[in-house]
């Protein structure tokens, strides 16, 4: 099981940074750059052109890793891994398909946001029953029609029907999904925040046992293809994930939180992506309800920072990534305390 993961993060690592060396270049030649918000911060402007779709790296890593490393647990008949792969896969296309529209128009506006909430809760809700028809989600043995939760750090669970079960897993994901898309505003933020999550849910299969060993594979791959990826998306930036892998990343954060049947987990060991989201939600209400005034200098938060908020320090894009994966580094050791009293 060792040989596996470590081969998973390797191999992953590997593709990811070798087609790197291509897709860069490759992007460049077809003008497949980025288009910079107008209301961002001005020294973004000089990002204008900036390749985007790097997540294309990760995403490749993955699928290579998930059909080498992880065919024998196909062969025993485990097909957590590529379950999950797939629906990450599909909210990457959504994402290729924003990226896309972004590109054929040469604007910062691709999908519409009911084009893109529809499409995700359509694939939500199908993952979902797609867990529960495979018994990666059970039923609860207590009450018919009903389906455990697993509650972190008290180490209980409370059944809850099947049907608020889907409205709420389709929230979450959708939720988780959209607030990782938000963290990408900086140069390797959502990359290095991402990270210590996937090393969490590695983690998690080591000390649980072999029965999760899909699940390690993906997030190991997962670990290594970002950290491939970081050679060029690190400030200053080469590259740019996004949407594309922006999606996929959040729709893999999502997926293994449901997979290990602990979406609640999500609550500490999302912290980051949390504080993201409640920044640009406290901005629009507070701006609604003062009519014009913002609470933040900017949302989200990393760009609050930026621009000096609060302190009056305007923090730099290699600081605010040391600064949001420490935080979510910390928030992995603890959401991993929360969990491992539960076998």
């Amino acid at each position: 099981m060792t040989l596996q993961i470590i081969l998973a993060f390797v191999i992953a690592f590997l593709v990811a940074s070798a087609f790197g060396a291509w897709l860069v270049p490759f992007l460049r030649k077809i003008k497949a750059g980025q288009f910079i918000r107008e209301d961002g911060p001005t020294w973004h402007n000089s990002k204008a052109g900036t390749p985007a779709m790097g997540g294309l790296m990760f995403i490749l890593a993955s699928i290579v890793v998930c059909l080498t490393v992880g065919f024998k647990n196909m062969l025993d008949g485990d097909y957590t891994h590529i379950i999950v792969l797939v629906f990450a896969l599909v909210f990457g296309a959504i994402g290729f398909l924003d990226d896309y529209e972004k590109l054929r128009k040469k604007q910062n506006m691709g999908l519409t946001a009911k084009q893109k909430f529809l499409l995700q809760l359509v694939v939500a809700i199908a993952f979902i029953y797609l867990l529960r028809v495979c018994g990666i989600i059970e039923a609860s043995s207590a009450k018919p029609h009903c389906i455990d939760l697993y509650v972190p750090f008290f180490n209980v669970t409370f059944a809850i029907h099947e049907i608020i079960y889907v409205i709420f897993a389709a929230f979450v994901i959708v939720g988780c999904v959209n607030a990782v898309n938000i963290t990408d505003g900086v140069d390797g933020l959502s990359s290095g925040s991402s990270i210590p999550v996937f090393v969490f849910y590695t983690a998690l299969c080591f000390y649980w046992g072999k029965e999760y060993l899909g699940l390690g594979i993906f997030s190991a791959a997962i670990t290594g293809g970002l950290m491939g990826f970081l050679i060029y998306n690190f400030n200053p930036a080469k590259i740019f994930m996004g949407d594309t892998g922006s999606l996929f990343l959040g729709g893999a954060v999502a997926a293994c939180a449901f997979a290990y049947d602990m979406p609640l987990i999500l609550i500490t060991l999302g912290i980051v992506y949390i504080i993201e989201t409640l920044s640009d939600i406290i901005q629009v209400i507070y701006f609604k309800a003062t009519h014009g005034k913002r609470f933040f200098k900017m949302a989200p938060f990393h760009h609050h920072l930026e621009m000096g908020g609060w302190t009056g320090k305007k923090w730099k894009e290699r600081e605010l990534f040391v600064l949001f994966t420490g935080v979510s580094l910390v928030f992995a050791i603890i959401s991993f305390l929360g969990v491992s009293a539960r076998f």
